[in-house]
């Protein structure tokens, strides 16, 4: 009877701490920012605030019917930046971030989906200004997170993102190192990237 009620009680803490995770992660927690404001840009396109890592205002569609993505979220971003500074669209309008990188593609082939050049996480191409990162999902964001390298240097990158969290940067710096020919931006979390060419 005594394990049945610790069994009982383990279970509903868990279920409350989920449920508790699922709500904090639609709210804004950071009144400093209003949800939609503009933080930062990259070639004169904007990176909004989100609030919350899962709140979703919208989907965001172009005057040509062209999907951006859900407001504010990363992929809406990197697919609006594409958009208006490459005049790319992408074959494939919809899917999360970390969908943006088939494991099945060879270093360098084109990703169709994309309409990119997909390069893994090492690659014998170095990172370039306005390639897509991708990185894969985790615990607390199943979906993954995408972002446009934003400077490129001889040991880092630094990258412009939408929607890194409430109180996250719109900007990040992670380090770059030639391995054996090969170069790989160092987080373990980092799939590849994409370049229009």
């Amino acid at each position: 009877m005594k394990i049945k009620k610790i069994t009982l009680l383990i279970i509903s803490v868990l279920v409350l701490t989920y449920a508790g995770i699922k709500v904090v992660k639609k709210i804004n927690l950071n009144s400093d920012y209003k949800i939609g404001q503009s933080l930062d840009s990259l070639n004169g396109v904007k990176v909004y605030y989100n609030g919350g890592v899962d709140n979703v205002l919208e989907r965001n569609v172009t005057k040509d019917n062209y999907n951006l993505g859900l407001k504010y979220q990363c992929v809406e971003f990197v697919k609006r930046y594409y958009y208006e500074h490459y005049n790319h669209k992408m074959p494939d309008a919809y899917g999360h971030a970390k969908d943006f990188f088939d494991s099945k593609i060879k270093d360098g082939d084109l990703n169709r989906n994309r309409g990119l050049i997909q390069y893994a996480n090492p690659s014998i191409a170095k990172p370039e200004i306005g390639d897509l990162v991708i990185f894969s999902g985790s615990l607390l964001n199943r979906f993954g997170h995408v972002a446009i390298i934003s400077k490129v240097s001889e040991n880092e990158i630094e990258i412009i993102q939408q929607n890194p969290g409430p109180f996250g940067s719109s900007r990040e710096v992670f380090g770059v190192k030639n391995q054996e020919g090969k170069y790989k931006i160092e987080s373990s979390r980092l799939l590849g990237w994409l370049r229009k060419e």
